[in-house]
């Protein structure tokens, strides 16, 4: 069942949206060669405490930490940890939730570690871009797929794919909540939009192949092919005047 959510409730999700956005830009300025994942973690979880909130993925379904860090080839839920250290060249996807006053805000970037490859930030540019056009399609009475076919649409005329296996989702009281919402789909299908409801939009996207494995870890999704992955994410709310990027400033 999806949750429409009343101004007020909205409003409460904007705020941990905001820390969460705060939270991004802080472990922005932290992105460099050297420095390892572990770091980028501590800081993010001082920071939504020092907020007098909570971070939402520490402890979900056993999760150990605050973000999470997914480097190069990993496409989701990539676990911090002081081993893993930033190299110039590489990528990272960081994807960080927050909970204030019993809702939770959640939202994804992904950075280059210094000067990357034309490839790289090529896939980097086109993944936000393609957010930015799901996002552009939740709108009252237009159809829940729009948005993915929007996605899946604007990264295939680049030659990429879209992961598959992970999905975008409704977010509320809850971290995850109805409905799903795939990176690929057909314009014109699926439940109608509303204006109440929130979503979580989240392109996953990868150079090579969609497929994907998950590690020994039981959490961290990499490319079977061992292509670079971006992620970007924001959370909005459907108004009747249009979407609003919750986890925006």
């Amino acid at each position: 069942m999806v949750i429409l959510k009343s101004l007020q409730e909205i409003e409460k999700i904007r705020a941990a949206c905001l820390l969460v956005a705060d939270v991004l830009d802080g472990v922005r300025e932290l992105v460099r060669p050297g420095v390892n994942t572990q770091t980028l973690d501590e800081y993010a979880e001082r920071s939504i405490v020092k907020a007098k909130a909570r971070p939402a993925f520490k402890g979900y379904r056993g999760y150990p930490k605050t973000l999470c860090t997914s480097v190069n080839n990993q496409v989701v839920h990539g676990i911090p940890s002081k081993e893993v250290v930033l190299r110039p060249g590489d990528i990272i996807s960081i994807d960080v939730g927050a909970i204030v006053d019993g809702f939770y805000g959640d939202a994804a970037i992904t950075l280059p570690v210094g000067e990357v490859s034309p490839e790289a930030e090529r896939l980097i540019k086109v993944t936000e871009e393609s957010l930015w056009r799901g996002i552009a399609q939740a709108t009252v009475g237009n159809r829940l797929y729009d948005i993915s076919y929007a996605v899946q649409s604007y990264v295939e005329s680049h030659g990429y794919s879209v992961v598959r296996e992970f999905v975008g989702h409704g977010i509320g009281r809850n971290l995850h909540e109805e409905p799903q919402i795939p990176n690929f789909g057909e314009r014109g299908q699926g439940m109608r939009i509303k204006p109440g409801m929130v979503f979580a939009i989240e392109p996953m996207v990868n150079v090579g192949g969609s497929a994907t494995v998950v590690k020994e870890d039981s959490w961290t999704a990499v490319t079977v092919d061992g292509s670079l992955s971006a992620h970007f994410e924001h959370t909005i709310a459907v108004l009747p005047e249009g979407p609003w990027v919750l986890s925006k400033r």
